[in-house]
């Protein structure tokens, strides 16, 4: 049976999060998303899109460049049959990077794949959703990302790093939520708790702004 998603957006573009901040990448947006975090970005891509084919798909990322490939959303787990198609893409010999809410079960993903797995803090809105057994299937070269509204949510992060020893065991990402907090303040929260993190600001929107799609 041919496997089918339903998909809001593919382009290419510079990546804009993560330690891949800066790379060409292509970026295939799934529909859907099962939360509502309160400074979402991208609440477009919760309904419609279009129905596609896995070669659809992958034909479509044949057409772009970047050999970087980006399964985001929404939430991409969220439509069954997505660790397939990120396999299917692992075997073409693309690297593959999952942005993940971390509210959907990670086992099934690849290993191959990257992961950038979000923990939400409390200014989300959507901390009550997260899935802490997802911990125990990421790997060390995995990254888990928090984005900070507030020094409430800085603190509440730093707790959770301390209570399950993250920094030790993954990279982490501290990203300001675009408008609420200044970058200069959670760089300075960052270098006075003298955590081991990489400041994780949204590099795509300093570039095309913070409202345009497709990018």
């Amino acid at each position: 049976m041919t496997l089918s998603f339903t998909i809001t957006e593919i382009f290419a573009s510079i990546q804009g999060e993560s330690s891949f901040a800066g790379l060409p990448c292509t970026f295939i947006r799934l529909t859907g998303c099962p939360l509502r975090c309160n400074w979402c970005d991208t609440a477009y891509g919760f309904e419609n899109g279009t129905l596609m084919s896995a070669d659809d798909i992958l034909g479509k990322v044949n057409e772009l460049s970047p050999k970087i490939v980006e399964f985001t959303g929404g939430e991409p787990l969220g439509q069954s049959g997505v660790p397939a198609l990120m396999k299917m893409f692992v075997e073409k010999g693309y690297q593959v990077l999952l942005e993940t809410s971390g509210a959907v079960a990670i086992d099934a993903v690849p290993q191959e794949a990257h992961i950038i797995m979000d923990i939400k803090c409390p200014g989300s809105g959507m901390d009550s959703r997260n899935l802490w057994p997802n911990l125990d299937y990421l790997k060390a070269s995995d990254e888990i990302k928090f984005v900070i509204a507030s020094y409430a949510d800085f603190e509440w992060a730093l707790n959770v790093v301390h209570e399950f020893n993250l920094e030790k065991r993954f990279k982490l990402l501290f990203s300001p939520a675009w408008g609420l907090v200044k970058e200069k303040d959670l760089s300075a929260w960052v270098l006075d708790s003298g955590i081991d993190c990489r400041l994780n600001l949204q590099l795509h929107k300093y570039i095309w702004g913070p409202r345009v799609k497709g990018v």
